[in-house]
C-alpha cells in the first residue's frame, strides 16, 4: 500500500532510498519484483509489461504475483513493513509492493486492482492509523471482494491494535471513518467499513509489542513460514483442479475429513482407477491444517522388501521427527504411544492388503482430531481396519477419458482431428481407467496413424503388459478357490445372472459363493442390472472390466502353448480347432463358441469323450435373437447321438443338432438351455435321470418338441421355459416342485387348458396358446406376480383375479375386463375394449407401466397417476383427451425409480391441442424431476425420458432454439453467479415417420460439441429408442418427439457454444438393417441449474 502523504519529506527520501536500494540488491537473485516507485500511469504501463509467471503447467489462470501486501507507509514502512519485505523476497516470492500511491483519485488505480486480481494473497498490515488512508481502504474494498467471489487468500496483522476495535471500529479507527464519512459519499464509506469488519474477523498475527512480547523477527519468521504454507496448498488445490475428473471426489472427501465423527476414511476401487492419485491431491489440501503429515506410498510392496517393523520405525521417525527404532513387533504402552495420543495428523496409507496393519503401525494412537486415508483394493482390508467410510473411487466417464488421453497421446486437451475415432476407440477399451488412459496414450505419443490402427488390432487379442501387470497384482492375492471362480467368470460368466452364476459355480467349488463375494470385495467383479446372456428381462448380473476380463483370459492363455492344454477356450478359432480334429483332453473345464464366427462343422458323436472334466458348454449365437434353421453350425447326423459328460454344470447349446440328450448322468447339472434345438424329446421316458441339482430348463423354439419328461427328481427346479414348443400338447406334473416360480409357454398353440400348478406360483407366462378362460380357481394363486395371456384366445377373465393381492402385472389383448388387480404396478392391455371411466385410473397409484395401444374405444385418459414412467397408447384413434394429476418436482422426486419415462401417443391423430399441451408439460415436469433427483444421488441410473405424440410443430415457448434442418448451433447464457452450475439441454425433434413399419425400430440420437475459451472443446453421445421394447409399431405421419438423458446435462466450464447434430434411423430387428429418416426440424430448451 502507498504512504498516504502526497508530499515529499526527507524522511520520506531516506525511506525511499533505503527500499530502493534493498530492491536493487533483491532484483540481482529474484526475478519478477514489481516495485513501484513512479506515478500511477508508468505503474499502469509497468505492470502490463510483467512476464507471466507460470504456476501449473495445466492452470488456464497464470498469476504474476504471489503476494501482495498493503499498508500505511508512514505507519510501518521504515520497520516492521520493511523487514517483512525482505524476509519474503528472501524466499524467493514475487512480492507486489507498492510504497508511493498518491492519493489523487476516488476509484482503486487500474494498475493496484489487477495486481491484487494478478495475486495469490494479499497481507494487511493494519497499523494505528491505516483507516485514515483512503487509498488503503479502497485496497481493502478490492481485496475483500476477491476474497469473497474468487477465493483470494487474506492475512491480516494487527500491528500494535487491538483486532476487536477492527471488528468494531473503534478506538482511532472510530475517528477515522468519522472523518471519512464528512467528506466522502455515504454508500463508499459503507463499503470500506463492511471489507474493514470483515477483515477484524479473520485470523491474523497480533504483534502487541513491548518487553512483554516476542521479538518481531520471529512473528516474521513464522508469517513467511505460513505463507509459504499456503501457497504451496493453493497451488497445489488448482494443480488438482486440473486432474481431470478428480474434481469432485475431491470435494467429497474433504467433505467426509470435515466429519468429527469420520477418523478413518477408505478409497476403494480396482486398480489404476485412481486411488492413490485422489489420495494425494486431498492429502496436499490438507496436511497443512493439521500438525504433522505422512503420506506412506505402496505399503504392500514396502513391507514385502523392508518388512513390517522396519516400515513402522520409519513411519513413527517422519511423525515423530525422532529417530525411532523400536524392537518389539508392537508399539506397546510406553513414551512413544503417549507422544502419538497427542498427536494430531494426517496419514495416508496407500495399497494397502492386510487390516492388522493400523494397529502393526499404532494408527489408534493418533490424537483426537486426526485423520487417516487407507487405499486398498480390498473393501473388507478397509471394514477390518475400522473405515468410518468407504468411497468407491470411480472410473472417468467419456469427455474425461478423452481429454486425459490426449494429454498423454497428444501433449494436449483434445485429439487431434484425423485422429478423433481412433482416439475413441482406445477410451472405449479403457473404459474409465486412468491407468489404461496414461499407459495407452503415452505408448501411441507422436506414432503414426497406421501404428495406431495396428494398436487397436493388438488390444482385441492381447492385453498391454503394462496395464495387465498392475492389474494382476490383485489376482495373485487370490487363494485357489477365487482364483478359479475368477477365471471362470471372465472366460463364460461375465454379465450372466449372479444368482445362476452362484449356482453354477457352487456345484463346481465349494464355498463359491463366499468366493463371489471376496472378489467383489477386491473390485475384480461387479454386480450391475442388466439383461443377462440371451435374456430380455432386468436382474442383478456380474459385470467385469473389459481390462480384467483380458487379464484373467491371458493367465488362462499361458497355461501351455497347446490349446488342448488349456483350461478354458472361448475364441471361436481355437474351440473350432479342438471340436474340428477331435482334440479334446481332461485339462479343458469349459467350451464356449460363438458359432456365427465359424463355418459349418460335422460333429463327431465322441467329440466330448476326451474331456470328462468339461463343466460348461456354452455354443450360442451372437446378435439378433432370430435365427433361420438354415444359419446352424454345428451339424449332426439324424440318428447320432453324442456323449456329453458327467461333470457337466451347465449346458447352454442353440439349435442343438441331436435328436436328443445322451444317457450320461446329469446329477450335476444346474442350468440346462437348448433354445431352437432340434430334440423330439429330451430323455428317454423310462431312463431315471437325477435331476436334483437341476434349476433352469429353458427348451425356447423347440419346435419338434412333444413333450416334456418326467421332472419328479428334478425338486429345486425355479424355472421351466418351453416358449414357441408348438408341438407341446401337454406338460408334466408340477405340483410337487416346491421351488418352481415361473412357467412359461407361450406360443404353445396347442395347449387349450389353463395350466394347474401349485398355489405358490409366481409367474404364468401364456401368451399365443390356445387358452380361452382364465378360470375361477385363478384366486387360489395367492402369490401370483405377473399373469401374461396377450394374443391367446382367452374370451372371458374371471372377476376373482381382484383378489390375488399380490398381482402386480396383468398382460391382456383381444379381450373386455372388468375387474382389476387390486394395486397392479403394470396393465397391458392392448387391443381391448377397456375404457377408464371418468379418472377411474387414477385409484392405481402405483401404476407404473400402461400399455393400451389400438383401444379403438378409448376416448379419455383423465387424471393420469405421477408415478406412470411407462404409457404405450399407440392407435388410440379414438383418443381424444389426455390430462395428468397435479404433480410436483417432489413427488416425482421421492419416487424410488423414477429415472426413466417413456410416452408413446404415436398415431394418435385426434388428441385436441389442450392435450398435447398437456403432455408436453408434464414431460418437462418429468424432465425437471430427474435433473433434480440425478444432481442428489449421482450413483443412480442415468435418467432418460422419450415423448413421442402426432404433429409437425416445436412450441416456441419451450424450445427457444429452433432450426428447419438436422442441426442447430446456440450460445449459453453467462454463469453469472459465482458458484457452480449444471447445463440441461432437452431435445425436441420433428420426423416424418410414415416410412416406419412393424417390426423396425425408431432410434434418434444427438451429438453435442461444447466450445470453451482457448479451443477446448467437449462432446456429448446420447441415443434414444422410441419404440417398446420387441413391440411391432406402424407409424404414419410426422411426429413430435421429445427426449433427454443424463448424457445432455453437462457441469458448466464457460463454454461459449453449444453445436447439435440430430439423426433418426429405423432399424429392422428382424435383418439387422438401418436406414436414415430425415429430421424435418429440431429444437433445444436450455436450463441452468445451480
Amino acid at each position: 500500500m502507498a504512504a498516504s502523504s502526497s508530499t515529499s519529506s526527507p524522511q520520506r527520501d531516506t525511506c525511499l532510498n533505503f527500499i530502493t536500494h534493498l530492491l536493487q540488491t533483491l532484483k540481482h537473485t529474484i526475478k519478477n519484483i514489481f516495485f513501484h516507485e513512479q506515478d500511477l500511469e508508468d505503474a499502469e504501463q509497468l505492470s502490463q509489461a510483467l512476464p507471466q509467471t507460470v504456476v501449473s503447467s495445466y492452470s488456464s489462470r497464470q498469476l504474476k504475483h504471489q503476494v501482495f501486501l498493503s499498508f500505511r507507509g508512514e505507519d510501518t514502512r521504515l520497520n516492521f513493513t520493511a523487514h517483512l519485505l525482505k524476509a519474503l523476497k528472501d524466499t524467493g516470492l514475487n512480492v507486489f509492493f507498492d510504497e508511493e500511491k498518491l492519493e489523487k483519485g476516488e476509484q482503486l488505480s487500474s494498475a493496484l486492482s489487477q495486481a491484487i486480481a494478478a495475486s495469490n494473497l494479499s497481507i494487511i498490515v493494519l497499523s494505528v492509523d491505516y483507516a485514515s488512508s483512503k487509498s488503503c481502504l479502497v485496497e481493502v474494498s478490492d481485496i475483500m471482494d476477491r476474497k469473497d467471489t474468487q477465493g483470494h487468500i487474506v492475512l491480516p496483522i494487527f500491528y500494535h491494535v487491538d483486532p476487536s476495535n477492527v471488528r468494531n471500529i473503534g478506538g482511532s479507527f472510530k475517528t477515522s471513518f468519522e472523518d471519512h464519512e464528512l467528506k466522502r459519499p455515504i454508500d463508499e464509506v459503507k463499503r470500506w467499513k463492511a471489507a474493514f469488519v470483515e477483515v477484524g474477523k479473520l485470523k491474523g498475527w497480533h504483534i502487541i509489542g513491548g518487553k512483554f512480547d516476542r521479538p518481531e523477527t520471529e512473528y516474521i519468521k513464522d508469517i513467511v513460514e505460513y505463507v509459504i504454507k499456503k501457497l504451496m496448498n493453493n497451488y497445489f488445490r488448482n494443480a488438482s483442479e486440473e486432474l481431470v475428473g478428480i474434481d469432485d471426489q475431491k470435494k467429497l472427501i474433504l467433505g467426509l475429513i470435515e466429519q468429527e465423527d469420520t477418523r478413518i476414511i477408505g478409497l476403494w476401487g480396482m486398480g489404476g482407477i485412481g486411488k492413490t492419485t485422489l489420495a494425494d491431491v486431498v492429502y496436499k489440501e490438507v496436511s497443512q491444517k493439521l500438525e504433522d503429515s505422512c503420506f506412506l506410498h505402496n505399503v504392500s510392496e514396502k513391507i514385502e522388501k523392508q518388512g513390517m517393523e522396519s516400515l513402522r520405525d520409519d513411519f513413527l521417525t517422519e511423525l515423530l521427527k525422532q529417530e525411532i527404532r523400536i524392537r518389539t513387533p508392537s508399539i506397546g504402552q510406553g513414551f512413544i504411544q503417549e507422544r502419538l495420543n497427542n498427536k494430531k495428523v494426517i496419514v495416508v496409507l496407500d495399497d494397502v492388503n492386510d487390516s492388522d496393519l493400523m494397529n502393526d503401525l499404532g494408527v489408534q494412537h493418533f490424537g483426537e482430531g486426526s485423520k487417516i486415508i487407507i487405499t486398498s483394493r480390498d473393501k473388507q482390508v478397509l471394514k477390518n481396519g475400522g473405515a468410518n467410510k468407504i468411497h468407491e473411487v470411480v472410473k472417468l466417464n467419456e469427455n474425461d477419458s478423452l481429454q486425459l488421453f490426449s494429454i498423454f497421446a497428444f501433449r494436449q486437451l483434445n485429439p487431434a482431428i484425423d485422429f478423433l475415432n481412433l482416439s475413441y476407440k482406445f477410451v472405449q477399451y479403457a473404459q474409465g481407467s486412468p491407468l489404461a488412459l496414461k499407459v495407452l496414450g503415452s505408448r501411441l505419443y507422436t506414432k503414426s496413424k497406421r501404428d495406431w490402427e495396428s494398436e487397436v488390432d493388438k488390444l482385441k487379442e492381447y492385453a498391454q503388459p503394462k496395464i495387465s501387470q498392475i492389474l494382476k497384482r490383485s489376482f495373485d492375492g487370490l487363494d485357489e478357490l477365487e482364483k478359479n471362480v475368477f477365471l471362470d467368470i471372465a472366460c463364460f460368466f461375465k454379465n450372466e445372472s449372479k444368482e445362476d452364476a452362484e449356482e453354477i459355480l457352487s456345484r463346481c467349488y465349494r464355498g463359491a459363493v463366499s468366493g463371489i463375494s471376496n472378489l467383489l470385495d477386491k473390485c475384480l467383479i461387479d454386480i450391475i442390472t442388466a439383461s443377462p446372456f440371451f435374456s430380455i428381462e432386468y436382474c442383478e448380473c456380474i459385470s467385469m472390466h473389459d481390462m480384467l476380463e483380458e487379464m484373467g483370459k491371458d493367465i488362462v492363455r499361458q497355461e501351455a502353448k497347446e490349446l488342448w492344454k488349456h483350461s478354458r477356450l472361448w475364441n471361436p478359432k481355437d474351440v473350432y480347432q479342438v471340436l474340428r480334429y477331435n482334440k479334446g483332453t481332461d485339462l479343458i473345464q469349459g467350451l464356449k463358441l460363438d458359432m456365427s464366427q465359424i463355418d459349418n462343422l460335422q460333429l463327431c458323436p465322441t467329440v466330448f469323450d476326451n474331456m470328462y472334466n468339461l463343466r460348461v458348454i456354452l455354443f450360442y449365437f451372437s446378435g439378433r435373437f432370430w435365427k433361420k434353421s438354415s444359419e446352424k453350425k454345428l451339424l449332426a447326423d439324424q440318428d447320432d447321438s453324442v456323449s456329453l459328460p458327467d461333470e457337466l454344470r451347465y449346458l447352454f447349446w442353440d439349435y442343438y443338432p441331436f435328436k436328443s440328450l445322451s444317457s450320461f448322468n446329469p446329477i450335476n447339472l444346474v442350468v440346462l438351455k437348448l433354445p431352437h434345438g432340434d430334440m423330439e424329446f429330451l430323455w428317454n421316458e423310462d431312463s431315471y435321470q437325477n435331476l436334483v441339482n437341476l434349476r433352469e430348463i429353458d427348451l425356447t423354439q423347440c419346435k419338434k418338441l412333444r413333450k416334456i419328461p418326467n421332472l419328479l427328481s428334478a425338486i429345486n427346479l425355479k424355472s421351466l421355459c418351453c416358449n414357441g414348443c408348438e408341438s407341446l400338447v401337454e406338460h408334466p406334473c408340477l405340483d410337487h416342485l416346491a421351488y418352481l416360480k415361473t412357467l412359461e409357454l407361450e406360443g404353445c398353440h396347442n395347449l387349450k387348458k389353463f395350466p394347474e400348478v401349485p398355489n405358490h406360483f409366481s409367474i404364468l407366462e401364456l401368451d399365443e396358446t390356445g387358452i380361452e378362460e382364465v378360470p375361477d380357481s385363478v384366486e387360489h394363486l395367492t402369490r401370483l406376480e405377473q399373469l401374461c395371456l396377450r394374443k391367446s384366445g382367452v374370451k372371458k377373465v374371471s372377476s376373482n383375479i381382484s383378489k390375488l393381492g399380490f398381482l402386480r402385472s396383468l398382460y391382456l389383448s383381444h379381450c373386455p375386463i372388468t375387474e382389476f388387480p387390486k394395486n397392479p404396478s403394470e396393465l397391458y392391455l392392448s387391443e381391448t375394449q377397456t375404457e377408464f371411466p371418468g379418472n377411474s385410473i387414477l385409484k392405481f397409484r402405483s401404476l407404473e407401466f400402461l400399455h393400451i395401444d389400438h383401444c379403438n374405444n378409448l376416448k379419455f385418459l383423465s387424471e393420469l397417476p405421477p408415478y406412470l414412467r411407462y404409457l404405450f397408447a399407440h392407435d388410440c384413434s379414438s383418443l381424444e383427451k389426455v390430462s395428468f394429476t397435479n404433480q410436483n418436482l417432489y413427488e416425482l422426486e421421492s419416487s424410488d425409480d423414477s429415472h426413466e419415462f417413456f410416452m408413446l401417443f404415436s398415431n394418435c391423430f385426434n388428441l385436441n391441442q389442450d392435450s398435447i399441451s398437456n403432455i408436453e408439460a408434464n414431460a418437462m415436469i418429468k424432465i425437471g424431476s430427474l435433473v433434480k433427483k440425478w444432481e442428489k444421488e449421482s450413483d443412480c441410473d442415468p435418467p432418460s425420458l422419450v415423448c413421442c405424440f402426432p404433429g409437425n410443430e416445436i412450441s416456441a415457448n419451450t424450445f427457444e432454439y429452433q432450426s428447419m434442418s438436422s442441426s442447430l448451433i446456440l450460445r449459453p447464457s453467462p454463469n453469472g453467479c459465482s458458484g457452480r452450475r449444471y447445463l440441461v439441454f432437452v431435445i425436441c425433434l420433428v420426423a416424418n415417420s410414415a416410412h416406419v413399419h412393424k417390426y423396425e425400430d425408431l432410434i434418434c440420437s444427438c451429438e453435442c460439441q461444447l466450445m470453451a475459451t482457448g479451443g477446448h472443446y467437449e462432446k456429448l453421445k446420447s441415443e434414444w429408442y422410441c419404440s417398446p421394447e420387441f413391440e411391432s409399431v406402424q407409424y404414419t405421419g410426422d411426429h413430435v418427439l421429445i427426449l433427454f438423458s443424463g448424457a445432455m446435462v453437462k457441469n458448466d466450464k464457460g463454454y461459449q457454444e453449444a453445436s447439435f447434430e440430430f439423426h433418426i434411423k429405423k432399424l429392422d430387428f428382424l435383418s439387422g438393417e438401418e436406414e436414415l429418416i430425415k429430421v424435418e426440424k429440431c429444437g433445444v430448451h436450455v436450463s441452468y441449474v445451480a
